[in-house]
């Protein structure tokens, strides 16, 4: 049976990835982005409309005002509305989703391979610490990729324009003035990396001090003269 310390280590590792899971649960279905454009008729060039876009990651609202002839609210469902209009945003946001899938994966194995050394000592297989290390580690790198294509995908692509464009009633427009501002799902994943990090650092700490007390349970014999080690 694993000692009281060790097992508190991996429980407290189980939570923090737990709680991490949960955060990042609840950011997938919530709002990532909210970006706004200036709206005109290409025929006359005159910017008097706006556009608002409230974007999750699996649907999204698009608020018109006189863009480009009348104001309108549409709701829309993301991968089908970009099918077939903008290559390069369905690649990017297909990616987002991937990733975040692997995520949460990562996390839950995460989630049991700590609890299983919470009551054993699988030590010298990847069911032991390595197994949380490389878990949590995965997570957290896939994470921060996440929040670098989200914010490719908003600023340096045609998303946005694409989801307008879909809507204005067959009315050829120019859009201009792209602003985004990130919202709740797309900050939550800051946490989920960072408690992924905690998690890796209670079993080290843990594997630290176990290693340290080793080392000086083996010191007397070292530092003992070689007449007395050997009787």
């Amino acid at each position: 049976m694993p000692s009281t310390k060790k097992t508190l280590h991996f429980i407290s590792s189980a939570l923090a990835t737990s709680i991490s899971v949960g955060l990042i649960g609840y950011g997938m279905s919530t709002k990532w982005v909210i970006t706004t454009m200036e709206c005109a008729q290409k025929a006359t060039g005159l910017y008097n409309g706006s556009a608002e876009i409230t974007l999750a990651l699996f649907d999204g609202i698009l608020e018109r005002s006189s863009c480009p002839l009348f104001g309108a609210t549409d709701t829309f469902q993301v991968i089908p509305t970009l099918a077939g209009r903008e290559v390069a945003s369905v690649v990017l946001h297909g990616l987002v989703l991937c990733l975040l899938a692997l995520c949460l994966l990562f996390s839950a194995c995460s989630i049991l391979i700590s609890l299983y050394n919470s009551v054993s000592n699988p030590y010298e297989t990847y069911m032991g610490p390595v197994g949380v290390y490389i878990c949590s580690s995965l997570s957290a790198c896939l994470s921060v990729i996440v929040l670098i294509l989200f914010v490719v995908n908003i600023s340096a692509t045609n998303m946005a324009e694409t989801f307008v464009e879909k809507y204005t009633e067959g009315v050829p427009v120019a859009l201009k003035g792209k602003a985004s501002v990130m919202q709740v799902g797309y900050y939550l994943v800051i946490p989920y990396t960072v408690l992924s990090l905690i998690a890796i650092a209670l079993i080290y700490t843990y594997e630290h001090a176990a290693y340290t007390r080793k080392k000086e349970q083996q010191k007397p014999t070292e530092d003992a003269p070689m007449d007395l080690t050997m009787y």
